[in-house]
């Protein structure tokens, strides 16, 4: 499994609604391509302008492809990039542990 988690930040205010709305397109887009576990979004309540994807995949593959598929080039890259800074967290999952 791939555990990939994004936190991103508004660079202006003016931009949440539509960072959100973005966001959420994306996922669900996401959620039906191969290999996806789980491809979630948050908001922060005590910080408006920060936004976390918690996204899991079946393989680094199914992650590359993601990287080649509409919600990514199509929403995330042109829209939502520019609108935001951006931090990866690729992450090893400690608890659950993974059944064998």
């Amino acid at each position: 499994m791939i555990f990939n988690n994004v936190i991103l930040t508004a660079t202006n205010q003016a931009d949440i609604e539509q960072i959100a709305s973005l966001l959420s397109e994306q996922a669900a887009m996401s959620e039906q391509e191969p290999g996806c576990v789980r491809f979630e979004v948050y908001q922060s309540q005590s910080e408006p302008d920060i936004f976390v994807l918690v996204e899991q995949w079946q393989s680094q593959s199914h992650l590359d492809e993601h990287r080649q598929a509409p919600a990514f080039t199509d929403i995330y890259m042109p829209k939502v990039l520019p609108l935001v800074s951006r931090t990866a967290h690729p992450c090893t999952r400690i608890w659950p542990p993974e059944s064998a």
